[in-house]
């Protein structure tokens, strides 16, 4: 999740500002006036700060000079109805992003600009991590058989430049594992650059991917290079491919053929050398048949699929999985050795995870804001009362039925016969000697 802060003593801006951003990978915190922001930078990391220019107390100048002292690496975009040369002259020597005048033209101008800002940061993160923390920065928990092989389809893939496709539902950890992809290539001091083709409003997603000449369209002032361009001997990751409109898989079919592309409004033909890796949480497949995806697209972009397991087809990641969250969110937060007591730890293996790992970080997120000390019990996951996984349809004869129930239950607890017995209601005795029976 990346996180923009808002800073604007207009509650209407705000509003608009807040009303546009908000969104599943955005989350967006608004401050009335110039102390006030000052006061969220000194409480939390953000990715991203707009601010007005003239606000009462601290204006926007001097809050974006405590910005660059405080949070160097945040990007920060600049509002104002009293634009002048020198004013965004100033702005800019401070490291603003980009400045704005007011009112804006609409949302899509400012999703526009605060996406552009956000990819910078982005991919700044990923040159200092590949050039500093290395591959193990982008760690795959993988405990459970499921996700070990994706860990080995992963390392047979990676070194190739071949195409790949991630499915899998949302929050299974896609972008995670196509950024694995990159750092384990050839590729991996290049550039990855990632584009979400349900974030941008279709008018602009075919600017974004392939850029656009001067005067190209309204607001096209100047020369605009796109993601592909942007991505040229790294890898690009399009999330979400299966949002791509006819016209617009006709494209990519053609770059993905050709390796090569014209700006919008442009004619002069671009060559590329990129690995592209794309992403779905829906069955191309199914809507290959109602010709909602171009059979030829997927085909090209299928060369080598990888299946993204639910978390809940992976019991035993959850317990490792939750450690790894709650170490990065111990960091985040300023609060090392976070963990979970007993009961908690129970709650997790019992809960169905409908979102996920993605899911899962919110909720762990949410439990060491409210425990007061390190120790994060049930009461915090807010998951109510440990039970089944969820309900669903048994098969099979009563002894199939029977092995099946054994074998989850020692799974759920990692092989701790005594806890396995305790959760199926049965004596240690009865429980070793079913197990003697299933050869389990």
């Amino acid at each position: 999740m990346e996180r923009v802060l808002v800073v604007d003593d207009e509650e209407g801006i705000r509003t608009f500002i807040g009303e546009a951003l908000t969104s599943q990978h955005l989350v967006v915190t608004l401050a009335q006036d110039g102390s006030s922001g000052a006061d969220q930078l000194a409480k939390r990391s953000f990715h991203l700060m707009i601010t007005d220019l003239k606000m009462p107390g601290i204006d926007g100048m001097e809050l974006l000079r405590l910005a660059k002292i405080e949070q160097p690496e945040m990007e920060v975009i600049v509002l104002t109805a009293h634009a002048t040369v020198d004013s965004a002259i100033e702005a800019m020597k401070l490291g603003a992003f980009d400045y704005l005048k007011k009112p804006l033209s609409g949302p899509d101008e400012l999703r526009l600009v605060v996406e552009r800002a956000l990819e910078r940061r982005r991919l700044r993160d990923d040159r200092q991590r590949q050039s500093g923390l290395g591959r193990e920065h982008i760690k795959l928990v993988a405990r459970d058989p499921s996700m070990l092989t994706v860990v080995e389809q992963i390392g047979k893939v990676a070194p190739t430049n071949a195409t790949v496709l991630l499915t899998g539902e949302s929050g299974t950890g896609k972008e995670v594992v196509a950024r694995r992809i990159h750092l384990e290539s050839q590729r991996a001091e290049d550039p990855f650059v990632a584009v979400n083709c349900a974030a941008l409003a279709e008018q602009l997603l075919e600017s974004e991917m392939f850029g656009h000449e001067k005067g190209a369209f309204t607001g096209a002032t100047a020369r605009k290079r796109g993601r592909f361009e942007l991505a040229d001997s790294g890898t690009l990751f399009l999330d979400e491919v299966a949002e791509l409109k006819p016209e617009l898989q006709s494209k990519l079919l053609r770059v993905l053929e050709e390796r090569s592309f014209e700006r919008v409004g442009g004619t002069r033909t671009i060559e590329v050398n990129i690995r592209l890796i794309a992403a779905t949480n829906r069955d191309l497949r199914a809507q290959m048949e109602t010709g909602a995806f171009r059979e030829d697209l997927y085909h090209r972009l299928a060369v080598f699929p990888i299946h993204l397991p639910a978390l809940r087809d992976r019991p035993k990641d959850i317990l490792p999985l939750a450690e790894h969250l709650l170490n990065g969110i111990g960091h985040q937060l300023g609060r090392s050795g976070l963990s979970l007591d007993a009961e908690a730890q129970a709650a997790l293996r019992a809960h169905s995870w409908s979102g996920n790992v993605r899911e899962l970080h919110n909720v762990l997120e949410r439990a060491a804001i409210l425990a007061d000390g390190t120790v994060l019990k049930s009461v915090h996951l807010g998951l109510g009362v440990a039970g089944p996984r969820e309900y669903r349809r048994l098969e099979g004869s009563l002894k199939d039925i029977e092995k099946q129930a054994i074998r989850e239950a020692l799974d759920s607890v990692e092989g701790h016969r005594k806890k396995a017995a305790a959760r199926l209601g049965i004596g240690l005795r009865t429980l070793y000697d079913k197990i003697k029976e299933y050869d389990l």
